[in-house]
């Protein structure tokens, strides 16, 4: 499962594309109203950073101006994804922005319905959000489940990107179910790490060291 780094903040995205953590990036309104600064200046330094898709997000809601925004995003560099939303002026975005050669991230899905249909628009990837599911009791890992199996059923080659993803466990279950990525936050990527046995076992380790009063250096 490839990894994409949820955020537009630069100095997070170095620090895990430096260790092999960062195969792509996605950003949003949100993150980069956070980040402060324009979107074209903040995209085009991440798509330096990262060989793998960047996603950059149209903001109109009628298909003719999301295809025009998002073959403005395309000209940022050759790694952009144009992130759509899943509403059917999207999915008209996303045919005509695909049949042109891009990248499109549709995102915002929350039913197997959407997802079929994002794949028959030709989407390159779908964005099912598990967390905002899991808000509203719903389990966003059984949506992950349906549409993976309705994918491999028909051989569609849209990837799923597993998103909304608020814990190192949700990244692991994507992963056993098949998600062919996941984005997440820098925070719950570096997560993934920590076990406290490890902690423990690492403590015992270096307690009975220093009873050796032996250095390495």
């Amino acid at each position: 499962m490839r990894f994409f780094v949820d955020t537009a903040d630069v100095e997070a995205i170095a620090e895990l594309n430096e260790l092999g953590m960062a195969d792509g990036v996605t950003t949003n309104p949100s993150l980069i109203l956070k980040s402060g600064r324009d979107i074209l200046e903040v995209t085009k330094e991440i798509c330096s950073i990262v060989a793998g898709p960047v996603s950059a997000e149209v903001v109109a809601v009628e298909a003719d101006d999301m295809i025009a925004e998002g073959r403005k995003l395309a000209k940022i560099a050759d790694n952009i994804a144009v992130k759509v939303p899943l509403t059917w002026a999207g999915l008209k975005a996303c045919k005509v922005l695909t049949g042109e050669g891009n990248m499109v991230n549709v995102t915002l899905c929350f039913s197997a319905n959407q997802a079929l249909l994002a794949a028959k628009a030709g989407a390159t990837f779908i964005s099912p959000f598990i967390g905002r599911l899991d808000d509203i009791n719903m389990d966003g890992m059984d949506l992950i489940a349906d549409i993976r199996q309705i994918y491999d059923n028909y051989g569609f080659d849209t990837q799923i990107l597993a998103a909304s993803i608020r814990s190192a466990n949700h990244m692991s279950q994507a992963a056993l179910i098949g998600a062919d990525v996941a984005t997440a936050p820098p925070n719950v990527i570096k997560a993934m790490a920590n076990h406290p046995l490890t902690d423990k076992g690492l403590d015992g380790f270096l307690k009975d060291w220093a009873k050796t009063g032996q250095k390495i250096l």
